[in-house]
């Protein structure tokens, strides 16, 4: 392990459990409820939750918004974040904290310790943080790349959820379409980028996240997008999701943030939508989960 990782191996799980148990005590974790349903669509069993309890989110932010506003710049929770929510200090750039309003269990967010923008690109120092967190249980990354890919905050951060993501079938239910080594799969039907992981450096987090830091700029040259200079940091040329799992990586470009007031990000991709209420679940249930990834990510 490289002396600027933090994390003492074997800790974060029970660091993690223990934190979510105080910030609910305390009221700092605000878990969102949901009511989840399969809808099978194009050999996918997509989960999708229905948020009832939506609003609260929306209200926090329209409250931040406010506050923005009267301040003349913008609140970031992240800096510094609610010591209630802070898990660990992951290495010398990053650390963990829980979503406040989680919709998954133990839904980690791994943040630069200064500010970088959201829309730049990743670095060797965002995987080497993500993948010391991945060695410690089996769990899903994930990167929203700018607001039209979902992102709700400009501070740069990744995610990470544990699996599986549904208690019947695949981890991750998209996985059945996830075939072969790449660069592409052929039973996805919207634009995107896949490569496999080396399994064997699972149990060497700094081989596996040079190997996939190597991968991931493949990927965006694949899909056609490249850096700028904005403000002294390179940032992407052009938003997308991007997920990363033990084995495989899956980044798809992105032209719309909603299809019908209905917001995608990266989990989308992994066969988990969101939406506000039973009016959007029959709308979803319509239109064909799949038909809703093609349109916000461009077909295939």
């Amino acid at each position: 392990m490289r002396r600027d990782i933090l994390l003492r191996p074997g800790s974060l799980r029970d660091t993690l459990d223990e934190r979510v148990r105080t910030a609910l005590a305390c009221g700092a974790l605000r878990p969102i409820d949901t009511e989840q349903e399969v809808v099978e669509d194009a050999g996918v069993r997509f989960l999708v939750r229905r948020v009832s309890s939506l609003h609260r989110k929306e209200a926090d932010k329209r409250r931040r918004a406010a506050e923005d506003q009267r301040k003349k710049e913008p609140v970031n929770p992240f800096l510094p974040p609610e010591p209630e929510l802070t898990v660990a200090e992951v290495s010398g750039t990053h650390r963990a904290v829980l979503n406040k309003f989680n919709v998954l269990d133990r839904h980690l967010l791994i943040v630069t310790r200064r500010f970088e923008h959201q829309e730049t690109l990743l670095d060797l120092d965002d995987f080497r943080a993500l993948f010391a967190c991945m060695a410690e249980y089996d769990g899903l990354g994930f990167y929203n790349g700018g607001v039209t890919a979902g992102a709700s905050q400009s501070h740069k951060h990744l995610q990470l959820v544990p699996l599986p993501l549904a208690k019947e079938g695949p981890p991750v239910p998209m996985e059945p379409l996830l075939r072969g080594m790449g660069p592409c799969c052929a039973g996805l039907p919207f634009l995107h980028s896949f490569r496999r992981l080396d399994t064997s450096m699972s149990d060497r987090p700094d081989e596996a996240s040079e190997q996939a830091f190597a991968l991931y700029s493949e990927m965006l040259a694949d899909l056609a997008i490249g850096s700028t200079m904005c403000d002294d940091e390179p940032r992407q040329t052009g938003p997308y999701n991007l997920l990363i799992a033990q084995d495989w990586m899956l980044a798809v470009p992105r032209r719309e943030e909603l299809f019908r007031r209905i917001s995608v990000n990266s989990l989308g991709f992994a066969g988990s939508l969101f939406v506000k209420d039973r009016d959007q679940l029959d709308f979803v249930r319509r239109e064909g989960p799949m038909r809703i990834l093609q349109t916000v990510s461009g077909r295939a």
